[in-house]
């Protein structure tokens, strides 16, 4: 079926009768359906490192190749394969005055939508979570790497055909252009949540645009505050660690803040650092006079994810203020301090505005897979429904389950 624009509709009728058909399925199904999957991305690689080949070919965006994540990826949905099933879940149970017994169940969200840019790794993630949890899923990714995301897609679609499973579970708005995009935003009728993948922009767009129920993920502009009760070798490798290790993604720091009564003596050396290790630095005027040649920051910088090695730095006069600051400028992504005051550590716990508060270590850790929940759809950004990694428990909702023996209420 050729998934264009014209067809969301049908493409969102087919995604209700699968998901029909697979909240029905037993944990076992679901599991040997993943594996199965599994199996066909790797047996299938030509098939997509062609397609991811003729996307290199056409996009100047797509910077590496697809060999090395597909056993990666086939490597994910096994360990999905193998997590805790969410769906039937009874998370409660108690008994009320007129001897009911009530419980409250995992189910399925239904039908998700998912909007997401370039990384064509997404495709199977997210179809692998969406499936394990009941989900059919409908994936709209960028013009980038479409002829990756079709192979991927149809690979995975092809083994649930054969196993005698509905593949529209697994659904790819073939589309990339913008009028798609808004379309599927209003896809009401059919989509019970839509879930942004990619940068700040996209984010933003869809949050502001969309009619189906949006979860928001992703954008990170994540601070690290070294307070006056930090070590410095400690503030050193987390500050370093969190800008360095991965700064494309949105869990790595992009601020520093630095307790005046340090800052002198910790400053050179944590840039020094940085620096090192190709980091720009963009100061307010008191980093500037600490570490000579560093960049002067801007308003806008303060509110900048950068997903690079660029690190905007400020010193503060107090805990306070390093707190007013970031509750100001963040995304409510991931926010640390760093600091050998116990007290300190739980106010910053305590009054910071964000899905993930750390005390004395990296923002990196912000991760489904550090969390222990073995894949994550995105970070949820917001406070409604889910916040922070979302695992397969996110991905479900809630029923209540009521047993009676004839009650009727007086």
């Amino acid at each position: 079926m050729d998934n264009t624009a014209t067809n969301l509709t049908q493409l969102g009728q087919l995604a209700q009768a699968a998901e029909t058909q697979l909240a029905q399925l037993s944990a076992t199904q679901r599991n040997d359906a993943l594996v199965q999957m599994a199996a066909a991305l790797v047996n299938h690689q030509d098939i997509i490192l062609d397609a991811n080949k003729r996307d290199l070919a056409n996009a100047t965006d797509l910077k590496q190749s697809f060999v090395d994540r597909i056993e990666a990826m086939a490597e994910g949905m096994r360990q999905v394969a193998q997590l805790p099933d969410p769906i039937g879940k009874v998370d409660r149970m108690w008994k009320n005055e007129a001897g009911l017994m009530i419980g409250q169940q995992r189910v399925p969200l239904g039908v998700i939508g998912i909007i997401f840019e370039a990384r064509p790794n997404v495709t199977a993630d997210a179809s692998a979570l969406c499936f394990k949890s009941g989900n059919a899923v409908i994936l709209r990714g960028g013009k980038e790497a479409i002829q990756t995301n079709i192979a991927v897609s149809g690979v995975l679609r092809a083994a649930l055909n054969e196993i005698s499973l509905d593949e529209n579970a697994i659904q790819l708005v073939h589309d990339t252009s913008h009028e798609t995009a808004n379309e599927m935003m209003a896809l009401t009728d059919y989509l019970d949540v839509l879930i942004p993948r990619g940068g700040q922009g996209l984010i933003q767009h869809v949050v502001q645009n969309a009619t189906v129920p949006v979860i928001e993920t992703g954008a990170g502009n994540c601070h690290i505050y070294v307070d006056e009760f930090a070590e410095l070798k400690m503030a050193t490798d987390i500050t370093v660690n969190a800008k360095v290790q991965r700064p494309s993604v949105c869990n790595s720091a992009e601020k520093l803040l630095i307790h005046e009564a340090v800052a002198a003596d910790y400053l050179p050396t944590i840039a020094k650092s940085l620096q090192d290790q190709g980091v720009q630095l963009r100061g307010d005027a008191r980093s500037q006079a600490l570490v000579p040649g560093m960049i002067a920051a801007t308003d806008d910088d303060w509110d900048e994810e950068y997903n690079d090695l660029i690190m905007a730095v400020k010193v503060v006069d107090s805990e306070d203020e390093a707190i007013a600051h970031i509750n100001a400028h963040n995304t409510k992504h991931s926010e640390a301090i760093i600091t050998d005051n116990y007290q300190n550590g739980q106010n910053f716990l305590q009054r910071i505005d964000a899905a993930c508060v750390y005390i004395n270590a990296s923002t990196r850790f912000t991760d489904g897979f550090e969390f222990g929940f073995g894949a994550e759809i995105g970070i949820s950004t917001q406070k409604l429904h889910a916040r922070g990694p979302m695992g397969l428990n996110e991905l479900t909702s809630t029923k209540y389950i009521i047993y009676g023996d004839g009650q009727v209420r007086k």
